[in-house]
C-alpha cells in the first residue's frame, strides 16, 4: 500500500505537533557515528571484492584536442597490467546534478586539460600507477584555439534578464548610491573522500559500489552511459564522505570501472586520487558582479541591479546563478537581474555547495553595507527597512520569513550595539578590531521522494530508502520522523539507506533531502498510524502512540504489537506541486563577525562569529547546527583564502590538492555561535521543515569583508581577501585608534 500526495495544499494539521514520543527536533547523535569514528563504516573503495583488479586513470596532457594514438603496446608488457582502456562510453565529463542521463561521453575528444583519457588496470594498486605514468598518447593539439579566461565580449545571457522600472533614472535620482564591482574565485567541493567506484558483472547485470549523491538519477546516468536498461544497474552507496555537489552526477570513475570489469571479467577498483578530484570534478565558476544599489533619503531601495559574468565548458547548459537570492530578497521597484556565461576551457563548472547563493549574496551584502554607510544609516537597520511584502516583480507572497527576526536575535546574542559606527576606531596592540553584519537566504526546494516504512510483529521500525547521508544526518532525522510518528523508541528504529534497489528518495543535495524523504517517510508512517487506528477501533487522528503502547483518550494503553497480526508495511511518496509556485518558501538568516586586522601585515583573524537562522521546523537541532557551522566556516574560506588558480596560458588548474588550495582549518576557526529559530511552514513540506544544509554559508562571506572594513577602513571587492590585497591599503600602522 502505497500513500502518494502532490503537495498543492499546506499542511497545517501540527502533527509532529501533537506527536508524544518527544524525539523530533531534539539533538540525537547520529546512529552511525560509532562506526565512522571506529572506521567500521564501508565505503565505497573499501568494498572487497574477489579477485578485484585495480584501475587508475590517466589525464589528457593538453588542453583540448584529439587523441591521435594510445601507445598501449609497451604499457602491456609491464608487470601485472590487464588492460588499457579508452573508448566513446567513457566520460569527457562528469554529469551535472538531477540530469538523469550520460553527459558528454568519447574521450578520444579532449575537452580541457587533465581530462581522464584513459584507464589502466593491472593485479595491484601500485602496478596500474606506474602503467598510468609511463602510458604515452599522441594528441592532435587543437590549443591553440581555447580560451582559458573568461570575457564580457565573449559571453552570453545565461538566462533572461529580470528587468523592471527605470532604473538608470532611479539611480540618478536616489538620494544616495553606490556602484560596485566585485570578483570571487572558483571553488573546488573538496569533501574527504576521493571518489570512487568498484564495479561488479553477473549474469549481465551491474552492481557498483559509488560515493555518490542522488542514486535515482545515478542509476539512470550510469544505464545510459553503458547502453543498459536501468534494472540492469544497481548501486550501492551506504556512507558518502562529504559531497558538496561533486557527487550529484556520476563521474569518469564510475563508468569507467564498470566498462574495465565487463571486458575483464572480474571486479575493477578505480579510486581518483585527490589531485584527478580537483582537475576533473565540478568546479564552482569565479564571478564578476556588478551591483549598483540605489535608496531615497529614509535608506528604502528604490534601484536594485545585480549583473554577473561566469564561465563553462563549451556546451554545458549549468551557469551560477548568482543572483538567485536577488529576485526575492531586498525590495527596489526599478530592477535589473542578469547573468551572462563565457564559454572557456577549463575543467567543467557546476554545482558546489549553495551554487549561486555562496557567491551572490556575499557580493550582495557587502554592497549593502556600503549603501548603509553611504546613507548613514545602521546596517541592520537598512536590511529591515528593505523587506519586501511580495516577491518584487512578481508579487508572490513568501511563505514565511524570519529575517528581522534573525538579524534583531543575532544582534543581541553578539553585542552589536557595541560595533564602533566608524573605521579604525578599536586597537589591541597590534590588532584592528571590527564587526560586520550580513543576511542569510537560500532558495528551498521540495522533491520528489519515495521511502518505505515497516513496522514489525515483535514492534521494530524500520525505514528504507536509497537516499544517501554524506555526513548531513539523514540516517538520524529520518529514524527520528518514523520513531515520533509510530511512538516507538528511537533504539527500535532502523534506517537503511544507499541501495538503489529500495525506493527512490529524494537524494542528498540542494539542501532538500531531509524534509523531501523525510516527507515520504511521514507519510508512510501516516498509512501506518491509519492501519493501526482501524484495529484499535478509533479514528487515525484520536490515535495515541508512545514508547511502543496505543491508546486514545480515556482508553487503556494496550502494546502496538497486540494490533499486529505480522509485519505492516507501507511505502510513502510525495511530489512537489502548486505550493512550489504560489509562495516563496526560501530559508533566511544572519551573521554577526569579529575580525581582528594585523596593523603590520595585513592578516584577518577571526575572532567570534554568530549565526541565527529560520528554515521551518528543526528535524535535529545537532544535525542543523552542524549544518549551520559548516557553512559559516566555508563562508569564512571564501573570504579568506579558497581560490582556484587556473594558468591563464592553457586552462590548467595549478593548485590541485589540499596543501596549496587552501580550506580554513581547527586553528582558523573563532568561538561559533549559533541560534536556531524555531518556526512552522506547512507550505514548505508536510513536516512543516526546510532545508538548512547550505544555508549558512549564503552571505557569511560578506559578513566577514565588513568587519573587516570595520576594523582597519580597507574596502576590499576581491574575494578572497588575502593579506596581500589589504596591506597595500592599511592605515598607518602607528597611527592610534580613531
Amino acid at each position: 500500500m502505497t500513500m502518494s500526495d502532490t503537495y498543492d495544499t499546506p499542511d497545517t494539521r501540527d502533527m509532529l505537533d501533537r506527536t508524544r514520543q518527544g524525539v523530533i527536533g531534539k539533538p540525537l547523535d547520529r546512529p552511525e557515528g560509532p562506526l565512522k569514528v571506529a572506521g567500521t563504516a564501508t565505503y565505497a573503495a573499501e568494498f572487497a571484492r574477489e579477485g578485484c583488479a585495480e584501475g587508475v586513470l590517466v589525464g589528457a596532457t593538453i588542453s583540448t584536442g584529439r587523441i591521435r594514438k594510445i601507445h598501449r603496446e609497451a604499457v602491456m608488457a609491464m608487470p601485472g597490467v590487464l588492460g588499457v582502456f579508452s573508448s566513446e562510453r567513457m566520460l569527457r565529463r562528469a554529469a551535472q546534478g538531477t540530469a538523469g542521463e550520460a553527459p558528454e561521453q568519447d574521450v578520444s575528444k579532449v575537452d580541457f586539460p587533465m581530462q581522464p583519457v584513459a584507464l589502466v588496470v593491472a593485479e595491484t594498486f601500485e602496478q596500474a600507477t606506474a602503467a598510468a605514468k609511463a602510458l604515452r598518447i599522441d594528441y592532435d593539439d587543437a590549443s591553440g584555439d581555447a580560451r582559458f579566461v573568461a570575457t564580457e565580449d565573449s559571453a552570453q545571457p545565461a538566462d533572461d534578464p529580470v528587468e523592471a522600472g527605470d532604473l538608470d533614472r532611479a539611480l540618478r535620482e536616489a538620494a544616495h548610491a553606490v556602484d560596485l564591482r566585485l570578483t570571487t574565485a572558483g571553488h573546488v567541493s573538496a569533501a574527504m573522500e576521493p571518489h570512487a567506484a568498484v564495479a561488479e558483472w553477473q549474469g549481465g547485470e551491474l552492481t557498483l559500489w559509488g560515493s555518490l549523491q542522488m542514486l535515482g538519477y545515478n542509476v539512470a546516468e550510469l544505464a545510459d552511459s553503458l547502453g543498459l536498461a536501468e534494472d540492469k544497474v544497481r548501486i550501492l552507496a551506504p556512507y558518502v564522505g562529504g559531497g558538496f555537489g561533486s557527487k550529484l552526477g556520476i563521474s569518469h570513475e564510475a563508468v569507467a570501472a564498470a566498462l574495465a570489469a565487463q571486458e575483464l571479467g572480474r571486479p575493477v577498483r578505480v579510486v581518483m586520487t585527490r589531485q584527478q578530484v580537483f582537475q576533473s570534478i565540478m568546479r564552482r565558476s569565479e564571478t564578476e558582479q556588478r551591483i549598483r544599489l540605489g535608496c531615497d533619503a529614509e535608506g528604502r531601495l528604490t534601484a536594485f541591479a545585480h549583473e554577473a559574468l561566469v564561465s563553462n565548458l563549451p556546451g554545458e547548459s549549468f551557469s551560477e546563478p548568482v543572483t538567485q537570492a536577488s529576485e526575492f530578497l531586498y525590495a527596489g521597484e526599478n530592477r535589473l537581474l542578469a547573468v551572462r556565461k563565457s564559454d572557456i576551457t577549463r575543467l567543467t563548472a557546476g554545482s558546489v555547495r549553495a551554487p549561486g547563493e555562496a557567491v551572490g549574496m556575499q557580493a550582495l551584502e557587502v554592497a549593502m553595507d556600503e549603501l548603509a554607510e553611504a546613507a548613514g544609516i545602521d546596517p541592520v537597520e537598512l536590511r529591515k527597512r528593505n523587506l519586501p511584502d511580495a516577491v518584487p516583480g512578481e508579487g508572490t507572497p513568501y511563505s514565511s520569513r524570519r529575517l528581522i527576526e534573525a538579524l534583531d536575535a543575532g544582534a543581541a546574542a553578539f553585542g552589536w550595539d557595541k560595533r564602533a559606527t566608524k573605521p579604525c576606531a578599536r586597537r589591541e596592540g597590534e590588532w584592528w578590531i571590527g564587526m560586520g553584519v550580513a543576511s542569510a537566504a537560500r532558495v528551498n526546494i521540495l522533491a520528489k521522494a519515495e521511502a518505505r516504512v515497516t513496522l514489525t510483529a515483535d514492534g521494530r521500525v524500520v525505514v528504507e530508502t536509497d537516499h544517501t547521508d554524506i555526513g548531513t544526518g539523514s540516517y538520524a532525522i529520518l529514524g527520528q520522523i518514523a520513531a515520533e510518528m509510530l511512538g516507538q523508541p528511537i533504539e527500535r528504529t532502523t534506517v537503511q539507506l544507499g541501495d538503489s534497489r529500495l525506493p527512490t528518495g529524494a537524494g542528498s543535495g540542494g539542501s532538500w533531502g531531509a524534509s523531501s524523504t523525510g516527507s515520504a517517510v511521514f507519510y508512510a508512517c501516516e498509512a501506518i498510524r491509519a492501519t493501526l487506528a482501524q484495529a484499535f477501533g478509533c479514528a487515525a487522528d484520536e490515535l495515541i502512540l508512545k514508547d511502543g503502547q496505543a491508546w486514545t483518550e480515556g482508553s487503556e494503553p494496550r502494546a502496538v504489537t497486540e494490533l499486529l497480526s505480522g509485519d505492516l508495511t507501507r511505502t510513502g511518496r510525495i511530489e512537489p506541486g502548486a505550493l512550489m509556485e504560489k509562495v516563496n518558501q526560501s530559508t533566511y538568516g544572519a551573521f554577526f563577525c569579529e575580525v581582528a586586522v594585523n596593523a603590520f601585515t595585513g592578516e584577518t583573524r577571526i575572532r567570534r562569529m554568530t549565526g541565527a537562522f529560520g528554515f521551518g521546523r528543526v528535524l535535529n537541532a545537532k544535525t542543523a547546527r552542524s549544518q549551520c557551522l559548516g557553512g559559516m566556516v566555508w563562508g569564512i574560506g571564501s573570504a579568506l583564502t579558497e581560490a582556484l588558480a587556473f594558468d591563464t596560458r592553457d586552462g590548467h588548474l595549478v593548485n590541485h590538492d589540499l596543501g596549496e588550495y587552501h580550506v580554513p582549518v581547527h586553528a582558523d576557526m573563532p568561538d561559533f555561535e549559533v541560534i536556531l529559530l524555531e518556526e512552522r511552514d506547512p507550505h514548505a513540506s508536510p513536516l512543516q521543515a526546510k532545508g538548512v544544509g547550505e544555508l549558512g554559508i549564503c552571505g557569511a562571506a560578506g559578513a566577514v569583508a565588513n568587519a573587516i572594513y570595520n576594523a582597519c577602513g580597507v574596502r576590499v571587492r576581491d574575494f578572497p581577501m588575502t593579506p596581500d590585497l589589504l596591506l597595500p591599503h592599511l592605515p598607518d600602522p602607528f597611527a592610534p585608534a580613531a
